[in-house]
């Protein structure tokens, strides 16, 4: 690898570097308790904890009743 690639990479290494240190972090309790709490308040909206009424769903398959 030439010189000035390897500057390069180097310059790009360190740019990266800054930018993840720069990125908030929080402490994975405080991240799994804010999960936690928005599962719990979300928990009425989701179709595989509540099921969904049959008139609004939309991957039901229509029934018919053929005659042969």
């Amino acid at each position: 690898m030439s010189s000035r690639a390897s500057m390069y990479a180097l310059q790009r290494l360190v740019e990266q570097l800054k930018l993840e240190a720069s990125v908030e972090r929080i402490k994975v309790s405080q991240a799994a308790a804010e999960l936690q709490q928005y599962c719990m308040q979300n928990a009425c909206k989701d179709a595989l904890l509540v099921s969904v009424p049959a008139g609004s769903n939309p991957f039901l398959e229509p029934r018919s009743c053929a005659l042969l």
